[in-house]
């Protein structure tokens, strides 16, 4: 609810108060459904987690190709102590991450459907005059 308050864009106000302690009985939230929860509200109202994949294969592409160009120098200058075992770390390393990124623009596109599919106004308007 906060999520969707914040997205309408109505004025909020903190107020401060002393919360009494519970009257009977425990708490039916485990720590494992306030994390579902929290999850939930993160997830409702932003594409950041999915982009946040097309981030991380970028980086670890980017990474795979500094680590290829060492090794290649590596190799050039000392030679090569363990033969195909370099090659074969930096092609699994740069497919897996050119398979993330996929994973991250495939996600940014269901996002974008999601968010369309709640059919959302752009605007909401406060007072018709």
């Amino acid at each position: 609810m906060k999520g969707l308050f914040a997205w309408v864009g109505f004025r909020t106000v903190t107020i401060d108060y002393v919360r009494a302690p519970r009257a009977a009985g425990i708490t039916k939230f485990s720590g494992y459904s306030l994390w579902n929860f929290a999850l939930e509200g993160f997830t409702s109202f932003s594409s950041v987690p999915i982009r946040l994949w097309t981030y991380l294969g970028t980086i670890g592409a980017f990474l795979a190709i500094l680590y290829a160009i060492f090794i290649v120098f590596r190799t050039l200058f000392w030679g090569n102590s363990v033969p195909g075992y370099a090659s074969l770390f930096v092609a699994i390393i740069f497919f897996s991450s050119v398979q993330i990124i996929s994973i991250g623009m495939l996600g940014e596109y269901i996002g974008r459907i999601y968010m369309e599919t709640k059919q959302r106004p752009i605007y909401v308007l406060r007072r018709k005059y």
